[in-house]
């Protein structure tokens, strides 16, 4: 592995990642192809969370959305098991595709299978790779995402939300949790007292 394999295969999730149709801004009011902005999250909190990781595990984190809004939800049936198709197939999707960037950039087939099984989400809890990429996709979803996400749901009662966060808190580990407390991320001001609630409980 070398720095230039890892920056091909960045530039080459990032290329696929600016074709995204759907424009989101950020904090500062810069409009982003929202997978893109995405990506870049992901490869900001790891470095805050696991500066160690390797180049597979940044690829993984990196790619772990790559070209999602070409499998939207709707494709599938609107029940319950329709987001479970669609949530497996789009591991797949993600997975391969990352795997196929790194391979486009030259890394060996034992470090594409390692890529597919981490953003494929196989053995969360059993497999560290994949437990290390739980743990940055609650991170940044806490981070980023929680507040909008309750935006959108002005009907979930007090109970749905300490769910929710209870079973985000779940999946992370413990030094995944311990970072989530630290200060080192910004958790969303209006939820905090739901969040120590959900916690405490």
């Amino acid at each position: 592995m070398s720095k230039e394999m890892l920056a091909k295969a960045i530039s080459l999730i990032d290329a696929a990642n600016s074709e995204d149709p759907n424009k989101v801004s950020d904090a500062n009011g810069k409009e982003w192809p929202k997978e893109l902005l995405y990506s870049q999250r992901m490869s900001d909190m790891i470095g805050r969370f696991a500066p160690d990781a390797d180049e597979v595990q940044q690829l993984a984190i990196r790619g772990q959305h790559v070209k999602r809004w070409t499998s939207p939800r709707d494709a599938y049936p609107m029940d319950r098991i329709g987001y479970l198709k669609w949530r497996t197939d789009l591991y797949t999707f993600h997975a391969n595709t990352t795997a196929d960037c790194m391979a486009q950039a030259g890394y060996a087939e034992d470090d594409l299978e390692r890529v597919k099984k981490m953003v494929g989400k196989k053995g969360i809890k059993s497999n560290p790779d994949t437990q290390l990429l739980e743990d940055v996709v609650d991170l940044v979803f806490i981070e980023h995402y929680l507040l909008d996400f309750a935006g959108k749901h002005p009907e979930y009662s007090e109970e749905k939300w300490i769910e929710i966060v209870q079973k985000t808190w779940k999946k992370m580990s413990d030094t995944g949790q311990q970072f989530a407390l630290s200060g080192k991320i910004t958790l969303p001001e209006a939820l905090v007292p739901l969040i120590q609630k959900a916690l405490s409980s």
